[in-house]
């Protein structure tokens, strides 16, 4: 469901009463949160008991499960889930009632009131850039809010209230969210089109994070990833604008650049240099190269805000990841080498190339990648069947899903099988599996000691992580 944001967006404790209608997914749970702890009244609903709940319930916030006009009978505003159906009788009797109504979008901007934002923004790697950026500066000294759309490992939450005046949020372009934000300072990690349902094209898709840049505060400034042709071509428009622009890559000439990468232990280490002179050292407990890209990008946000080189790096090395992004699942010991299983959210070409490349320094000698994808919307699927194909192919044996459904009807000419073919593997290492029921068995068929097992995707994938392992774990004590 498609809620308006209002001309004008009031302050969270100008909202009377909140309700929350899709109260369990990433983002409105993090912004019912912060509001509950700002002393705020809030309730909410949602149809499934999600992992995000906790953290609410911790604090105090009254949830229903199910939808129900009578859970909204005293409410003065409700803050909706675009997943909401057109038909769910809380919005229909807020609607006639004449209550406020709120997208997620204003929801967040209404509990940023009053604070300076520094929105992370980017086709790729948002969740875990933004998770980055808070510890780093929860290290530094800082006591920033924060909202990311997953949850922190090393707190159980995705947000939460800070004292500071800052507040650092994941700013998602899917749905128009981060051109809502009134923004003090930016990162943008890269441009490359999607969400083309939505947008259209890839040029109104660049376009609106030219918009999203241009309302930086003119005392703020905008970090940029040149490596990213994306990315670059906006550093480039707002420095002729005037804009203050910090540029970071790998590769490319930039402003602070992260160099001799270094696989150690399963994690990353880099020398960070600015004007050809080395700062420092950081030390990721993250493998892959995409996440050195976000690392740097948080590294180059806290410098700008006047932190301590040493104490943000001090905090980048103590991240221990955000759930599902390269998340370790588990391992099981066969006697021999273990099987490891991570999951991750991963479901755009390049954030599936990113990934099989981060999974591939982990797997041993004798070991292979063992990846199960399950493509997310049609129309993602319909324009980029071909490149997650050839992504897919980095592995060595590759599952592929059907297409998971959201907001979308199916089309039956649409269906992982494009994926599939596209993989360039022989086709006894490639499976397109359309019913679900035969995923977990040929997964269990397919692992061996020394595999890495990597499933990927932003639909219901995620649950066979830990069915997976239950699975081994029952193998081997059988052959025990």
């Amino acid at each position: 469901m498609r809620i308006p944001v209002p001309d004008e967006i009031l302050p969270a404790e100008r909202l009377g009463k909140v309700h929350f209608v899709g109260i369990g997914g990433a983002g409105l749970s993090g912004i019912a949160r912060i509001m509950a702890r700002r002393g705020v009244p809030v309730t909410g609903s949602d149809d499934n008991d999600t992992p995000f709940l906790a953290p609410l319930r911790e604090v105090g916030v009254p949830i229903h499960l199910g939808y129900d006009a009578a859970h909204v009978a005293d409410a003065d505003t409700l803050v909706v889930t675009t997943a909401a159906r057109e038909d769910n009788p809380e919005v229909l009797a807020a609607v006639e009632r004449g209550l406020r109504l709120l997208p997620r979008s204003a929801g967040l901007a209404a509990v940023m009131d009053g604070q300076r934002v520094v929105a992370v923004a980017g086709t790729h790697g948002k969740t875990t850039t933004t998770s980055l950026l808070a510890v780093a500066l929860i290290a530094a000294g800082a006591d920033p809010s924060y909202a990311v759309g997953g949850v922190l490992n090393a707190t159980g939450r995705n947000a939460d209230l800070g004292t500071g005046d800052l507040f650092v949020a994941e700013a998602d372009e899917s749905d128009g969210a981060f051109l809502v934000y009134d923004t003090f300072a930016a990162i943008v990690l890269n441009v490359e089109a999607d969400h083309l349902d939505i947008w259209g094209t890839p040029e109104a898709y660049a376009e609106a994070f030219d918009t999203f840049a241009d309302g930086i505060d003119p005392d703020g400034v905008l970090v940029c990833g040149v490596d990213d042709a994306g990315g670059a071509r906006l550093a480039a428009r707002q420095r002729e604008a005037g804009r203050r622009v910090v540029s970071i890559a790998v590769d490319a000439d930039a402003d602070l650049r992260a160099a001799r990468l270094r696989t150690i232990g399963g994690g990353t280490t880099f020398d960070v240099e600015r004007g050809g002179q080395v700062l420092g050292e950081v030390a990721l407990q993250i493998p892959g190269r995409h996440y050195v890209v976000d690392a740097l990008a948080a590294l180059a946000m806290g410098l700008q805000l006047g932190f301590d080189f040493a104490a943000l790096a001090e905090g980048l090395g103590s991240f221990v990841g955000t759930g599902r992004r390269m998340e370790l699942k588990g391992a099981v010991a066969t006697g021999g080498a273990d099987i490891r299983v991570y999951d991750s959210y991963a479901h755009h070409p390049s954030e599936i190339r990113g990934d099989i490349e981060a999974a591939r320094s982990l797997v041993g000698d004798g070991g292979r990648l063992v990846v199960c994808f399950q493509p997310h919307l049609v129309s993602r699927t319909r324009i980029f069947a071909a490149e997650m194909g050839e992504a897919l192919g980095a592995a060595d044996e590759v599952l592929v899903m059907d297409v998971y459904v959201a907001r979308e009807e199916p089309d039956p000419e649409v269906t992982g099988a494009l994926v599939a073919s596209a993989v360039p593997l022989g086709a006894e290492h490639v499976r397109f599996l359309p019913e679900r029921a035969g995923v977990l068995s040929t997964l269990l068929e397919l692992a061996r000691p020394g595999d890495v097992v990597l499933t990927l995707g932003a639909g219901d994938v995620t649950a066979l992580a830990p069915q997976l392992l239950t699975a081994l774990a029952e193998r081997v004590d059988g052959q025990a």
